[in-house]
């Protein structure tokens, strides 16, 4: 049954998931980049800064070894001594631990950006399942784990073994060397070390960063049901946004229908289309269409009109014009003016006459 759920999943997760996901925590993220980033920035660092803190740290240690006897000194001066000791320690390693914490922050940020989320060390009974920690225990990812950790320990060992290897002539000659040749050579053989194993944890880091993406993808993934259940959540189900659509238009029509007295003139096609029209000079700069309509709803206007005795005008342009052009409420364009006034001045003629009218 997981199994086929599994295959259901065929679907990239949405930016809702994706979000909701974030939210907790949970993204495409390498533990491996970060410690292969520290490493790099402490190398870098010491290459740059090398000379600085050796020369720190012989002043650090001369003083440690030019320190009075214990009985000659008392509490205050022994503060105080302490105080530049831990004072010049720190001050020799700041180059080396800002390089590590801006590498870092930084290499978090790189692969997903900034984020704060206290998802993931809120206490949940579901981690203290022994059973759900079983599966976990021999999960694929679990697997995965495994299988970096071997293969960082073969790369790293094959490279120091390769590293000591290549180094194994030069060592016979350690005993004709002063201590300082021998420390430094030993600080050199170490640092070159670093570096290659460092540059192999590359490797390993590509290669991880690659499955956490693809894992974290998978994991994200959606069934088709799954799709249609977020819609309906976020923009409602389509039957209930079709009725309240529905709803909203036969109360638009209502309320429509209920200016239509108020109109000075309706204009028709003569058969498929009616537009109502009002114009006040002393409110507005235009006449407003009231209400318009096609089909059933232009037939319904023009029965109207004859009940309040609203003069009917039949002008096919002008009504396919209006009809097409101007919402409801809105004024009629400029370029409608002329026309519409035509209508207009023929319609207040009739009245000024006392003649009805019916087009």
């Amino acid at each position: 049954m997981a199994e086929k759920s599994f295959e259901d999943k065929t679907e990239k997760a949405t930016p809702k998931k994706r979000q909701e996901a974030r939210k907790k925590g949970e993204v495409a993220k390498s533990r491996e980049l970060p410690s292969v980033a520290v490493l790099l920035a402490s190398l870098i660092a010491l290459t740059i800064f090398g000379s600085y803190m050796y020369t720190h740290i012989k002043t650090i240690m001369g003083l440690a070894f030019s320190l009075p006897i214990l009985n000659d000194l008392n509490v205050p001066d022994f503060m105080a001594f302490a105080r530049e000791m831990v004072f010049l320690f720190i001050l020799t390693l700041c180059p080396l631990l800002i390089a590590i914490v801006v590498a870092a922050i930084l290499s978090n940020i790189m692969q997903v950006g900034f984020m704060l989320s206290g998802e993931s060390i809120k206490p949940k009974m579901s981690k203290l399942d022994p059973i759900k920690g079983f599966g976990r225990l021999f999960s694929k990812r679990s697997f995965m784990e495994l299988l970096k950790s071997l293969l960082k320990l073969a790369i790293v060992g094959g490279v120091g073994y390769l590293t000591i290897k290549g180094e194994m002539k030069n060592l016979f000659l350690l005993g004709d060397m002063e201590l300082n040749s021998i420390i430094a050579y030993i600080l050199v053989t170490i640092f070159k070390l670093f570096v290659r194993c460092t540059l192999a944890m590359i490797f390993i880091v590509a290669i991880d960063y690659a499955f956490q993406k693809w894992d974290f993808e998978k994991r994200l993934r959606m069934s088709k049901k799954d799709v249609k259940d977020e819609l309906k959540r976020t923009e409602g189900d389509p039957l209930i946004k079709s009725r309240i659509r529905s709803i909203q238009l036969q109360m638009a029509r209502k309320r429509m229908m209920q200016d239509v007295p108020k109109a000075d003139v309706v204009i028709t096609n003569p058969t498929h289309l009616a537009v109502a029209l009002m114009y006040d000079e002393s409110v507005m700069n235009a006449p407003n269409l009231l209400a318009k309509g096609a089909g059933e709803i232009a037939k319904r206007i023009k029965d109207l009109a004859e009940k309040h005795d609203i003069p009917i005008v039949e002008n096919k342009e002008l009504a396919r014009s209006l009809y097409s052009i101007v919402e409801i409420g809105q004024e009629i364009p400029a370029f409608l003016y002329q026309s519409v006034a035509e209508v207009l001045a023929y319609i207040y003629k009739l009245k000024t006459e006392g003649s009805g009218f019916r087009g």
